[in-house]
């Protein structure tokens, strides 16, 4: 199901999309949202992801 990912050039622009797997409901539970909002916070902070 899942592929590791790896961006190899760090000069690139890259698009990322996310997929429901299960319907999990990642938006309405507390738990999951703060898994997703802490993960983009730390890659923001330390491995220089721009969002938009």
């Amino acid at each position: 199901m899942s592929t590791d990912y790896r961006i190899s050039e760090g000069d690139g622009v890259y698009f990322l999309t996310f997929q429901i797997v299960g319907w999990v409901d990642i938006f309405t539970r507390r738990d999951y949202h703060d898994i997703v909002i802490e993960s983009l916070r730390y890659c923001t902070e330390h491995k220089g992801l721009q969002k938009c």
